[in-house]
């Protein structure tokens, strides 16, 4: 527990010395611990910390930790205020679907208008609408899942299908920056870069919706995609530890 809570007020302190540099409030920016492998205990001390927001890759992990955690956590004093809010951020698959529906409240990484429609008609089936992020590969790396950004026009025609799926909220864009070696690799801010000019796009070509988010961001490279605009950082090792 002392580690964790160490751990999580560097990642804290960081993260509000990322947002003053870049002139923003540190406000503005959500933390989503990324619980990927560990174990419901390790949730609940984060949770016991002050954590909120948490995000796991894996649908069929996800299964057995969420409801475990639920039935664990003490009741909100207030109502107004979720109590936990669940964010898949890990590549979701069409017959998983179903599942995540179900155990999410936010889900990161759609990247396809096939599993946007998936998505929705299983949300419309159990009465949510469900926020969403766009995921999209901008750095072109065959190895990551995501829209591609380019050209545009087929990003901007799939988009349009999406936003008309009644069960859907898109709410922003999501990304996974190319993994460096050396911290001060130019790719990662580049790559975040790139996304939010796409959402600055987005918002000219769909100005009826607000794109609020920017999903960029992790253990090795969040600062710099807090300088790039991002207002949602996705952190796992920096917080709980290195994974076994």
């Amino acid at each position: 527990m002392d580690s964790l809570a160490k751990n999580l007020q560097s990642v804290q302190q960081r993260i509000a010395d990322a947002a003053a540099r870049a002139g923003r409030n540190p406000n503005e920016i959500t933390l989503v611990a990324v619980s990927k492998t560990f174990p419901a205990e390790s949730v609940l001390a984060a949770h016991a910390l002050g954590v909120r927001h948490f995000g796991e890759n894996r649908v069929e992990e996800a299964v057995e930790k969420i409801p475990l955690v639920l039935r664990q956590l003490p009741n909100h004093p207030t109502t107004e205020l979720p109590n936990i809010t669940w964010h898949l951020v890990g590549h979701l698959q069409s017959r998983k679907v179903k599942d995540a529906a179900a155990l999410f409240d936010f889900v990161q990484s759609v990247d396809s208008v096939a599993l946007a429609r998936r998505l929705s008609d299983r949300a419309a089936a159990i009465g949510k609408t469900m926020p969403i992020l766009l995921e999209v590969n901008v750095s072109g790396e065959a190895s990551k899942y995501g829209f591609a950004s380019a050209p545009r026009e087929p990003f901007f025609a799939a988009v349009r299908e999406i936003l008309a799926l009644p069960h859907l909220d898109a709410q922003g864009l999501m990304t996974v920056a190319p993994i460096v070696a050396q911290a001060d690799d130019a790719r990662p801010r580049s790559a975040f870069r790139a996304l939010r000019e796409l959402r600055d796009e987005l918002r000219a070509r769909f100005p009826d919706r607000p794109w609020q988010h920017l999903s960029m961001g992790m253990t090795d490279d969040f600062q710099a995609a807090i300088a790039e605009g991002a207002t949602i950082v996705r952190i796992g090792r920096a917080i709980f530890g290195e994974r076994k």
